[in-house]
């Protein structure tokens, strides 16, 4: 029996196998968007990764031409840090403006209480189609990180953490209030987007992570009634059973290099799905012949017995060569179907 693109996510996230493995993407950037659908140029290249990038026709569109499962809707609190579009006009975080209490003031978040701030998801939903809507956001830690600046936040962790906590709790009593909106509204999946490792290790300790980070997610997981895929690149693995506690059952992206998906499969495949995690270096520098051998493997050994979903090592970027993403969407075509026979 074929699947709805909506019917296929979800069974995957249930960790059952559906009629092929699902293909996503959290994010796909404006200027490689334009390359591959020969769109016009923005008038600005300067992508705003708090903001949603396209309207539902498009969207659709380019899930359309992808084969892609799924489309997206970002609604992100704002970040308040300096900021510049690097190449491509992917947007690039500098030092945080808040430094101190007295910047408090400026961290304005906008009105989750207000019938606008939903209006253009709601717009998106009513034209979403079969694909399987997700909603994209952040819960908060790495928005505050950010708005403090990297060195400022690890510092004040250990000097000044009632400080840390006040910017966190910002942004957490933010997302609270929307998650419970938008868990109502018609989307598929709650996708929440807050980096927190690096390659080796996390940002912070788990007894930092376990203090600081968990009971906030706890309160925001009280609101999320649909299934809940977490990203975060590096290696997150120390709190994997963390978040499993509050309810998380996708992890994305098991970054290559940072996180083996293979054993993710063999260690917590009976309890999440798996996103991930084609090399963006491939993507970006090889050639679609090595795409293809990517892909297939992947499916081959994460795919078989259900709970995966192909998806690149992150997002993708505008840096990525068209003919490997085109490669990268017919192999999972060509492979993905159950039961898989590699």
């Amino acid at each position: 029996m074929t699947m709805t693109s909506r019917e296929r996510v979800l069974t995957a996230l249930q960790r059952k196998e559906p009629d092929h493995v699902p293909y996503c993407e959290l994010g796909v950037d404006r200027a490689l968007a334009q390359r591959l659908m020969n769109w016009e140029e923005p008038k600005t290249q300067a992508a705003n990764l708090e903001g949603n990038a396209y309207t539902v026709e498009e969207a659709k569109a380019l899930a359309a031409f992808l084969r892609l499962d799924n489309i997206s809707y970002v609604l992100r609190a704002p970040v308040y840090a300096h900021k510049e579009a690097g190449r491509d006009g992917r947007l690039f975080y500098g030092d945080g403006l808040i430094t101190s209490e007295a910047d408090l003031p400026r961290l304005e978040l906008p009105d989750p209480y207000d019938d606008a701030l939903y209006a253009g998801a709601e717009a998106f939903l009513r034209q979403k189609g079969d694909y399987a809507a997700w909603f994209v956001t952040r819960i908060g830690i790495f928005p505050a990180m950010l708005s403090l600046g990297t060195e400022a936040f690890c510092l004040a962790l250990y000097d000044n953490r009632p400080f840390v906590e006040r910017v966190l709790d910002r942004y957490v009593d933010w997302i609270v209030v929307v998650a419970e909106r938008v868990c109502r509204m018609g989307f598929d999946v709650f996708a929440s987007t807050d980096d927190m490792a690096f390659n080796t290790a996390p940002f912070f300790s788990p007894a930092v992570f376990r203090e600081l980070v968990l009971p906030r997610y706890r309160r925001v997981s009280e609101k999320i009634t649909l299934p809940w895929i977490i990203h975060s690149d590096g290696n997150i693995v120390p709190f994997m059973d963390d978040l499993i506690s509050v309810g998380v059952i996708g992890f994305h992206p098991n970054e290559k290099g940072a996180v083996d998906i293979r054993e993710m499969k063999r260690t917590y495949g009976n309890r999440v799905c798996l996103l991930g995690n084609v090399d963006l270096n491939l993507l970006g520098m090889g050639a679609p012949e090595a795409v293809d051998r990517e892909v297939r493997d992947l499916i081959r050994d994460v795919a078989p017995g259900g709970g995966y979903i192909v998806t690149s090592g992150n997002s993708l970027a505008g840096y990525l060569l068209p003919e490997n993403v085109l490669a990268l969407s017919r192999a999972v075509q060509e492979y993905g179907r159950y039961p898989i026979a590699l």
